[in-house]
Parts: structure tokens; C-alpha cells; sequence
């Protein structure tokens, strides 16, 4: 299992070109070799692919508009196959966030709306990729939590799932049961860790200075043959972002994983 840097953690380093290369050499100098890119500027699919060349990293996975892959899935993966990018994913359910949201109608219309993208994804070889957060585990659709409505409705060829660890346990759940549970559709998994303030408010923190413990997580994704784990820390709370991701890497080094 390889890990990566999910670019989130930086995004405010990427909101042009210029800043998105210079974050692209940063996070190969601190010694990650994949990426997953998401919360950047607009980019092309050719100067991306030249930028990961020059740098030595690989784009392994993204988060990237359902809208365009409804509008054109084949084109969407074309444009991630230019930067050899085959895990198509979607940060979260569209329209789950709204305020009064349908959850029902919102979860059958991705589903809906997914099996359409993931037969293009499937007959490219790419593979669309489900982002969870904590709301999955609070909202149920036909008896299900979100989570389990998916996995039911979508096969693993046609959906795989992102699991984050921190919103897992956000979500009251174990994240060794939810790899059992959906082991061989978790190609890519997000490290995030969980820490608490002296008041008990939740807090993102680099991998392995939180609560959660990653060498059983290791231990179990390895057996289901997860290739990827992205480390993410959505807010540093000051701290340099950068920092934040070298020690997560460190952790996970010091753990034997590269």
C-alpha cells in the first residue's frame, strides 16, 4: 500500500498554476509519490501529466465534477487517462448538504445517475469512486445508512469507495468493521486522524497524533489488497500545511509503509 497526499490538505496553495506546480514539488520533496487531486484551480490534462513527470509523482486519484462526468463520461475518462489517473471520484453526494434536502430522492438519483457513469468508467477501465463523510452513517434510504444503500445498489465494479477514516469514526462507526464490510471495493482509502481540544471539540490532526489507530487500519486494508492511502488533514488551524503532511508521512514511514 502507497502512500499518497490528498491535495485538499493544500488547496489554498493551488489556486493557480504557477502555486499548484510549486505545491506539486513541495509534496514530492517532503517524499510522497502519489497524489490525489482535488480543491485545485482548473487545469489541463497535459500540463498536469508534465508536472507529475517532472516531480516523479503519480495522480492515482481524483476528486473531480459529477456534473461533468454526467455530461460526459467518456471524456472524463479520457482527460484523467492523459495523467494515467484510472480512480474517478466524487468528494460527496450531490445535494446531501442541502438545507431540507430529500435525502431518499438525492441518494436514488445518484445511484440512478451513477450506474450510467460507472458502465462508461467500467468498459475504459476506470473506476468511479465514492468520498464518504459522517452524514452517510446519520441519513438512511430504504432502511439502509447511506453507506450500506450504496454498496447495495451499485456493484463493485461500479462503485468503490473512499473511506475516511475520520469521518468513519465521526460517524460512530469502526473503521476495521467498515473494511471488513467492504473489503475488495476499496482500492484508495483517505488517512485522517481525530483529536479533541481540552473542551472535547473535534479536531482534524496529522496521522497518528489523533485517537485513532492506524497500524490494525494497515493491517486490515492490506489484507483486502487497498493500494492507496491518501493522507488529508482538511484544516490545520494555523499550523503550515506542509508540515502537517511531512508529519503524516513520517508516522506512516516509521509504521513501514512508502
Amino acid at each position: 500500500m502507497k502512500i499518497g497526499a490528498q491535495l485538499f490538505s493544500v488547496r489554498e496553495h493551488m489556486k493557480n498554476l504557477a502555486d499548484f506546480e510549486e505545491t506539486l514539488k513541495k509534496i514530492a520533496d517532503i517524499g510522497y509519490t502519489s497524489v490525489q487531486v482535488s480543491g485545485s484551480c482548473e487545469y489541463d490534462a497535459e500540463w498536469l501529466a508534465e508536472k507529475l513527470r517532472e516531480t516523479g509523482l503519480t495522480c492515482d486519484l481524483t476528486h473531480y465534477s459529477f456534473d461533468k462526468m454526467k455530461a460526459d463520461p467518456l471524456g472524463t475518462v479520457n482527460f484523467h487517462k492523459t495523467f494515467g489517473c484510472k480512480y474517478i471520484g466524487v468528494g460527496s453526494m450531490p445535494g446531501l448538504w442541502d438545507k431540507d434536502a430529500d435525502v431518499t430522492q438525492k441518494a436514488k438519483e445518484f445511484v440512478r445517475d451513477a450506474k450510467t457513469v460507472a458502465d462508461v468508467y467500467k468498459k475504459n477501465g476506470a473506476l468511479l469512486m465514492y468520498h464518504n463523510h459522517a452524514a452517510e452513517y446519520f441519513n438512511f434510504v430504504d432502511g439502509k445508512n447511506i453507506m450500506d444503500y450504496l454498496a447495495a445498489s451499485l456493484a463493485p465494479d461500479e462503485l468503490g469507495f473512499t473511506l475516511d477514516t475520520h469521518w468513519v469514526v465521526g460517524g460512530n462507526h469502526d473503521p476495521i468493521e467498515q473494511i471488513k464490510k467492504l473489503g475488495g471495493r476499496l482500492p484508495c482509502v483517505h488517512f485522517k486522524d481525530l483529536a479533541f481540544t481540552p473542551d472535547q471539540t473535534k479536531h482534524f490532526a496529522p496521522v497518528g497524533y489523533g485517537i485513532i489507530k492506524f497500524e490494525p487500519i494497515i493491517e486490515a486494508l492490506e489484507k483486502v489488497g487497498t493500494e492507496f492511502a491518501f493522507v488529508e488533514q482538511d484544516d490545520c488551524y494555523g499550523e503550515d500545511e506542509f508540515a502537517c503532511l511531512k508529519k503524516s508521512y513520517d508516522y506512516l514511514r516509521s509504521l513501514g509503509l512508502n
